[in-house]
């Protein structure tokens, strides 16, 4: 059998589409009958501008072709976002010419990595499978000005239309999606297959519990900052109202970044501290120090529907966590995740408050980490596109 997967972010990249399918194409290797291929069509290293690690353009091992398209270096607009998707596509497009594909499996969070898969698969007759894990067409209304969305959301939605109804089935990351798609989509088969707590993560989950012994606790935040994040419309206010009482530090880059720095001179913060992306094994260990984990998402309605990554990573870790989420995000932490404190997005009050609920204890969350452990889900999301390829293999 031959495989085709396309994800825009691939190991070692950082980013939750790299960790997610790196792991999904180890789960799919060992469940593939002997002298099957998988071919991988991603990207070199680009999450952050600020980031950067080797990677061979092409990698060969048993089995597994990785094919790493160079782009130009870009920040997180959504100009040089679709600059960079183009020369993607159209290396995609000269690499599958002349080769022949028994399912094309793409996973996407704009889109279009999903519409790319579409195509191939219409251009190869054989079924797709696809990863879905925003809704671009329900997040343009929010991150974009009025009259831009007007423009482009028609459009978008177009491609949204033709791209799912292509697909044999379609994965969603989060069960907030599930109304969405299907009103939208009430002929197509869903699953639900979530991220996940992935293994290095895991061997680091504390064994006993344990208090904080700083007089000044250390609040982290790891991750993307950009519009959807609102980073800069919550962390000012927040920091300067606990001035001398937390030390906040911020690990990572996007494309508000620049306002968010901006925003913390104006509000004259003397307690954040920004540190560029760091490798994976670094963030685990500013985790490990940390004394509580910050997580926020902007208040729009679009990310009601989300469950970002970044909580299994957090919940993993056994710290207390501070997060300004809504909607499905909300009710799954509360349901979850002990030791977890919830507020209203960009709300700087309800974030104080539900601070002064947090335990700064380290404790394990065993049971969490047995449930979300990224290997097991990553089995049965390969199961779940294999039988799709061939119903026999089961």
């Amino acid at each position: 059998m031959k495989v085709l997967i396309l994800s825009f972010h691939f190991q070692p990249d950082l980013s939750a589409g790299s960790f997610r399918n790196t792991a999904l194409v180890e789960a799919i290797q060992k469940k593939l009958p002997r002298g099957s291929e998988i071919t991988v069509m991603t990207t070199l290293p680009n999450r952050y501008s600020s980031f950067s690690v080797d990677a061979p353009k092409q990698e060969t091992s048993s089995g597994l072709t990785i094919h790493r398209v160079a782009l130009p270096s870009h920040k997180s607009g959504m100009l040089d976002q679709s600059k960079a998707f183009v020369i993607y596509a159209r290396q995609v497009h000269k690499l599958v010419k002349g080769n022949d594909y028994d399912l094309v499996y793409a996973s996407s969070s704009r889109l279009m990595t999903a519409a790319l898969g579409a195509w191939v698969s219409q251009c190869k007759q054989v079924p797709l499978y696809l990863d879905i894990r925003d809704i671009f067409v329900d997040t343009i209304k929010d991150v974009l000005s009025r009259k831009l969305a007007w423009i482009i959301k028609p459009i978008f939605a177009f491609i949204e239309r033709w791209t799912v109804k292509k697909a044999s089935k379609v994965n969603l990351v989060s069960g907030g999606f599930l109304p969405y798609f299907q009103d939208r989509y009430p002929h197509q088969a869903f699953s639900l297959f979530t991220n996940g707590i992935d293994k290095a993560f895991i061997e680091a989950s504390p064994l006993v519990e344990q208090s904080s012994a700083r007089t000044i606790p250390e609040v982290i935040y790891a991750g993307n900052m950009g519009e959807g994040q609102g980073l800069h419309h919550i962390i000012p206010n927040l920091a300067k109202h606990f001035e001398g009482k937390l030390q906040f530090k911020l690990i990572g880059d996007g494309g508000r970044y620049k306002h968010l720095v901006e925003a913390l001179q104006n509000a004259g913060c003397t307690n954040v501290e920004l540190v560029d992306p760091v490798s994976r094994e670094e963030l685990i260990g500013f985790y490990q120090s940390a004394d509580v984990l910050f997580l926020h998402l902007n208040d729009y309605d679009a990310f009601k529907k989300v469950l970002p990554s970044k909580v299994f990573e957090y919940a993993a870790l056994g710290k207390p966590i501070w997060a300004g989420v809504g909607g499905f995000a909300a009710k799954f932490i509360q349901e979850n995740i002990d030791n977890a404190a919830i507020f209203s997005p960009c709300n700087d009050k309800d974030a104080v408050d539900a601070f002064a609920n947090l335990q700064l204890v380290t404790q394990p969350r065993t049971d969490f980490t047995a449930s979300f452990a990224r290997t097991e889900i990553m089995k049965g999301l390969a199961d779940d596109i294999l039988l799709v390829a061939d119903p026999d293999l089961r």
